[in-house]
């Protein structure tokens, strides 16, 4: 019996096949969840110099998706850094059951800054994230209560796949 569908979100320059967000669709597959990995590397393409692609329409991609998967059942967003950013603010517009971010951008230049619904929200963050401050992401999570991971590793995670997918599992136990 599936329990939900699982949305997995990969980051910026990245792909549906990258390693964090394979490792997740292995823990949901496990526990019984459903779970897609959207493409978004044909928008990550539409950049220049200083820009991370098509924002707006990863937006909409994510929404679209998760909209239809909404009406099927309980929905969990998952993503890294710029899949983060998107799956909290689609939370926003299509009601999800939890969220699972990785690496999340709380500000985004001019794009709004990170938001999400108030929903159970899991992070995991690198204390040397050379991108996302790490006291920007631990206020950001201690506004909303949500599970904090600091880990011992940088704005990828590679070290931390693992404690991630440990992680993942957790809060999907959980709902």
């Amino acid at each position: 019996m599936i329990r939900g569908h699982v949305i997995l979100s990969h980051g910026f320059e990245s792909g549906p096949e990258a390693t964090k967000v394979t490792a997740l669709a292995q823990v949901a597959q496990a526990a019984g969840w459903s779970h897609e990995r959207p493409d978004y590397t044909d928008l990550d393409a539409m950049t220049g110099v200083g820009q991370l692609g098509d924002v707006g329409a990863r937006l909409m991609r994510l929404r679209t998706l998760a909209e239809a998967a909404a009406r099927k059942g309980p929905l969990v967003l998952a993503g890294s850094s710029l899949g983060a950013y998107i799956s909290a603010q689609v939370s926003l517009l299509v009601p999800v059951h939890a969220l699972f971010l990785m690496a999340p951008p709380t500000a985004m230049g001019s794009l709004p800054a990170l938001d999400a619904a108030q929903v159970p929200v899991s992070i995991i963050h690198g204390w040397d994230d050379e991108l996302i401050p790490v006291r920007h992401v631990i206020d950001w999570a201690q506004a909303r209560r949500a599970r904090l991971l600091l880990v011992d590793d940088d704005h990828r995670l590679s070290h931390h796949v693992d404690a991630a997918a440990q992680a993942f599992a957790q809060l999907l136990a959980g709902l």
